[in-house]
């Protein structure tokens, strides 16, 4: 069985509620990939509502000691 699609991780979208890199799947649910698997060199995410999966293409390297992405803390804002 072949992949749906090649899909580069920059074009992936962080989920901190699922922990997981994701990207839309036709099915209308998401292929996800987690940290955890990206750090030991996997590079399938699959879509847990439906038998499609695509090849994350991403550097091994940038991943190895790669902590959870985060979001900037918001900033203050003042108002006159």
């Amino acid at each position: 069985m072949s992949a749906y699609d090649e899909v580069e991780i920059e074009d992936m979208e962080w989920n901190a509620e699922l922990g997981a890199y994701t990207y839309p799947c036709p099915c209308g649910d998401l292929f996800q990939i987690t940290l955890a698997d990206l750090r030991l060199g996997e590079e399938i995410a699959r879509c847990p509502s439906c038998s499609l999966f695509i090849t994350v293409v991403y550097n091994e390297e940038d991943f190895a000691d790669a902590k959870e992405p985060h979001k900037p803390a918001p900033r203050p804002v003042a108002v006159a």
